[in-house]
């Protein structure tokens, strides 16, 4: 609420052919509800009284309804005075942290949706904003540490995604703190948990070559596989994909926009010829309606024995997944020459440390380095190999 509110006054109206009265709040001069962003000047309690009652029981309802009207009229006026004068309001440290909760995680990503869904079940469905301290974060914590992927149940989370739901949870609980729905941040009291370094896989350019070359079971599947490969798309931005997001811009050049599926960042990149021709985005199609799917038929079933099998073809033997295209796109750029910082853009990272592991992965320094430390002389580690089997020869 706004402190803007100077009086909250009992009203009632008459309903029912004026045989009832219906009491309702009158607020002057009207506050703003922060969760609506709407200006409130009246709220009907949904209590209602005879307008005539006609016998004792009757009178004694009307008194009866009148208090408990004029309670919650106390009710609402001190709620009004308490973040007027920044007091915490009593009331509200019983309400639903939970229900708050799911409000800020569908607003924001698919990672706050699961870290909601995990504190739901860590839980079982109910917790107040009174019941949130250190104590209950930490128990929370443990929880993750040895809770199951919610899509796949057989395994466990992944230390990497430990620490990023536990980064999120922590995250909403600075923004209740700071809206005033908790009393004290418990974030000064948690350890943080670190991840630890993991492999991004990710395809040679030869591989991809070769790949593109390799006939595959499902067109669908490698029209989007190596689309990703050159977007660097996710597979969930993939299935969601319109004609209408690819638009030409001032410049002359194909643009995709869109706001993606995982983190919810509007992302707007050039695209290739190759990648639109790969598509077929020139082929003159007059069925085709701006809101029809790129990849009509795709689906995560694909992901799975079709993509193994189209891999295994093109004889790479490297645990490929499906997200591994973006990883092929972000490693193969970054060789390329590509800036860190565009590639980041392009893969619309929030922070350039995540993308620099591409440059760590395609860092051509290191190779070169390998050979500078040898276990032969000098003159020979310099000789070619024709000039080496010729020394040894005359020895």
């Amino acid at each position: 609420m706004s402190n803007i509110c100077k009086t909250v006054t009992l009203r009632a109206r008459k309903i029912k052919n004026g045989e009832q009265l219906s009491f309702y709040l009158d607020y002057y001069p009207g506050y703003r509800d922060e969760s609506t962003m709407k200006v409130m000047r009246h709220e009907s309690l949904g209590i209602y009284i005879y307008a005539k009652p006609k016998n004792q029981r009757e009178k004694d309802y009307n008194d009866r309804m009148r208090e408990k009207a004029e309670a919650l009229r106390c009710r609402r006026y001190e709620s009004i005075v308490n973040e007027r004068y920044d007091f915490f309001d009593k009331e509200k440290m019983k309400g639903s942290f939970l229900d708050y909760f799911k409000d800020k995680a569908y607003k924001k990503n698919t990672k706050r949706e699961n870290v909601y869904l995990h504190f739901k079940q860590f839980c079982n469905g109910k917790c107040r904003f009174d019941e949130i301290n250190v104590d209950l974060c930490n128990k929370f914590k443990e929880y993750l540490m040895t809770a199951h992927q919610l899509k796949h149940t057989e395994y466990t989370l992944h230390i990497n995604s430990i620490a990023g739901y536990w980064s999120t949870f922590r995250a909403v609980l600075h923004t209740a703190y700071r809206e005033h729905k908790i009393m004290e941040n418990p974030n000064g009291f948690l350890e943080r948990i670190d991840t630890i370094p993991t492999e991004k896989e990710h395809l040679s350019r030869q591989e991809l070559v070769n790949l593109a070359n390799t006939p595959c079971s499902s067109e669908v599947l490698k029209k989007a596989f190596l689309f990703s490969c050159l977007t660097g798309l996710r597979k969930s931005d993939i299935k969601q994909l319109t004609w209408n997001k690819i638009q030409p811009y001032g410049d002359g050049s194909m643009y995709i926009t869109l706001r993606m599926q995982k983190t919810k960042e509007l992302v707007n990149n050039p695209i290739s010829n190759e990648a639109l021709e790969l598509i077929g985005y020139n082929d003159g199609d007059e069925n085709r309606k701006p809101t029809d799917k790129v990849f009509v038929g795709f689906n995560d079933s694909l992901t799975q024995a079709p993509l193994k099998n189209w891999l295994k073809e093109a004889g790479i033997t490297k645990h490929i997944t499906y997200h591994c295209s973006r990883h092929t796109l972000g490693s193969l750029q970054v060789e390329a020459g590509t800036s860190v910082y565009t590639v980041q853009h392009i893969l619309g990272h929030k922070n350039v440390s995540t993308t620099q592991i591409y440059a760590a992965m395609a860092d051509s320094s290191k190779r070169e380095s390998v050979d500078k430390i040898t276990l032969k002389s000098a003159k020979i580690a310099q000789m070619k190999v024709g000039e080496v089997k010729k020394a040894l020869s005359e020895c």
